[in-house]
This record gives structure tokens, C-alpha cells and sequence, in this order.
């Protein structure tokens, strides 16, 4: 960080800020440094300050997020009360920030007769996050709409860039590497409007019959090996409803873990070590983490 006085003058910086209050979740140590930028300007002014070896890591919502205990060294910086502008700029092209929760996107595109946004919706995350690991939701994926991105690397210089500047493959995204998301153009359809809002609704009730809503947890656990449903292999392993200490595998949807009574960040990863092992030596499949885990034991 920068001088601790200069740090100290910073609107929106907290010291040792618990991850617990930040992560679905609800789990998690402290962030040496709590980021929340007023704008683009704050964010880059914040960035040049920072030390060149100190560690930055980018907060949405908290989902799909697993903080350790120890918590994480370095600058933690939220997007989702930050970075939230969205417009229409052109032909049916949607230019949005990357703190806007998914779901806000997939509303917007409905009310402004706009389609194939709808699974968007499905996302638990802001649109930061969809970007940084192609994520997607009842069959839609996200960087399929994406036209263009603008990034902020750690020096605060910002640039937009096409989307042909990236690999993107299921749940994976490859680009220039010490860049972040702070804003994408998505490439939409016009089309029935009320339709697209229908079919939203029903896409979320899909959710709530089929998922843990209300729970504590992170969408999600790990990723659908190909030809396969990580669920199934979970379920059919006998897995649903085994425990370590306050983390249990969900009886409603065996991909979801959740804290079910104070658990500890140690408990959920333990949790998702023994999921693993079992699948794999059950059906030789071995399970790869959907959710990032992240910070220190």
C-alpha cells in the first residue's frame, strides 16, 4: 500500500475488514485493505498509489467465493456497490459497468426489448465477474455477447479491447495478463420484451424449485465434467447431507455447499477435499472447482 497517511486520506479504503460480511458464503478472514471506489477515477487513482509488489484481488457479490480464514494480504476491491453505470449506446449494443449484478442486466435487456440475455439472470455475480471466468447459466454463456471490454491494469491506465482478444472456453477466460474488467459492450437481439421478462421469471422459479436458495452459500460448487452433471456424480457417490462441522452438502442440489450452522472456512474446503476424493474414487472422475478459493489458511 502507499504510505500509510496517504492511505489514510482515501475515501472508501477500511483496514482488516472481514470477509464474512462480503462472501455469500459468509465466511472468511480479514482483508489487509477493503476497496470500495467511488468511480473510475478513484479506482485508478488508488491503483497508482499501490505499491508495485502488493497483491490485488476484485470482489462482486461474494459468490462463487471461497475466503480462508487467514483472509487475504494485499488490496481487496469492490465492485459491486461501485462501476455501475448502464446504457444502450448503439445498435442493440448494451455498455454496462462491471459492478452491475447480472441479474439487473438480464431485467434491463427485457424492459428495453433486447433478448438473449435472459440467462443472465441465473448468474449469482456481477457482470465483472461473468466476464473474468465466461459464466453462464441455463444454457447461456457470456462472452458469446460480448463485443468489447474495458480494463484497468495496475498501473490505473484504462483501454478497451476487443473481445477478439480473448480465449474463452467453458468457465475459462484468457487475456493480457495484469488487466481487470470495468466495463463491457454486450451484443444483444431486439425482440419481445414481455417475453424476455417471462421467461426470466420462469428461469428463476426453475432456480428456486431446483437450488438451495435462502441458504448460505456460493452457487455452484464445481464444474460439469464434460458429458456429465457434477450434481449426479455427487448425488450417486452418497454424498447429500454429509457433514464437516457446520458445512453439509445440500439435500435439495448436491453441487451446492452450504454453511448450515457457523461454519468455518476450514469446514467448507475440507467439505469440497472429501467431495472429490469420493467421486473420484467412486466414478474415477476427478471434479474441478467451479468456485475460486482464495487467501490465507
Amino acid at each position: 500500500m502507499a504510505a500509510e497517511s496517504t492511505a489514510q486520506m482515501i475515501d472508501g479504503l477500511k483496514y482488516n475488514e472481514p470477509m464474512s460480511k462480503h462472501t455469500t458464503w459468509r465466511v472468511g478472514g480479514p482483508a489487509e485493505h477493503y476497496f470500495v471506489p467511488a468511480d473510475v477515477n478513484a479506482l485508478s487513482s488508488y491503483l497508482k498509489n499501490l505499491n508495485n509488489n502488493e497483491p490485488v484481488f476484485w470482489l462482486g457479490l461474494g459468490s462463487n467465493l471461497l475466503v480462508r480464514d487467514g483472509g487475504i494480504k494485499g488490496s481487496v476491491i469492490s465492485t459491486a456497490n461501485a462501476l455501475k453505470g448502464i446504457e444502450i449506446v448503439g445498435n442493440n449494443i448494451v455498455e454496462v459497468g462491471a459492478g452491475v449484478p447480472c441479474a439487473i442486466l438480464a431485467r434491463f435487456c427485457a424492459r428495453n426489448h433486447l433478448v438473449k440475455g435472459e440467462f443472465f439472470a441465473g448468474i449469482p455475480g456481477v457482470v465483472g465477474g461473468a466476464l473474468r471466468m465466461n459464466a453462464g447459466a441455463f444454457g447461456g454463456e457470456t462472452w458469446p455477447l460480448v463485443e468489447a471490454v474495458e480494463t484497468i491494469d495496475q498501473c490505473g491506465q484504462t483501454k478497451w479491447r476487443d473481445a477478439s482478444e480473448y480465449v474463452t472456453a467453458y468457465r475459462h477466460v484468457e487475456g493480457p495478463e495484469k488487466e481487470w474488467f470495468i466495463k463491457a459492450r454486450f451484443k444483444f437481439e431486439h425482440g419481445d420484451g414481455e417475453k424476455a421478462a417471462a421467461d426470466i421469471k420462469q428461469l428463476l422459479d426453475k432456480r428456486a424449485a431446483t437450488q438451495p436458495s435462502g441458504t448460505a452459500n456460493c452457487g455452484s460448487v464445481f464444474r460439469n465434467p464434460e458429458n456429465g452433471f457434477a450434481a449426479k456424480l455427487i448425488e450417486d457417490a452418497g454424498l447429500k447431507g454429509y457433514r464437516i462441522g457446520g458445512a453439509v452438502v445440500s439435500e435439495k442440489h448436491a453441487n451446492f455447499i452450504i454453511n448450515d450452522n457457523a461454519a468455518s472456512a476450514s469446514d467448507i474446503e475440507q467439505l469440497i477435499e472429501y467431495v472429490q476424493s469420493q467421486v473420484l474414487e467412486k466414478t474415477g472422475v476427478t471434479l474441478q472447482t467451479e468456485v475460486h478459493v482464495v487467501g490465507e489458511v
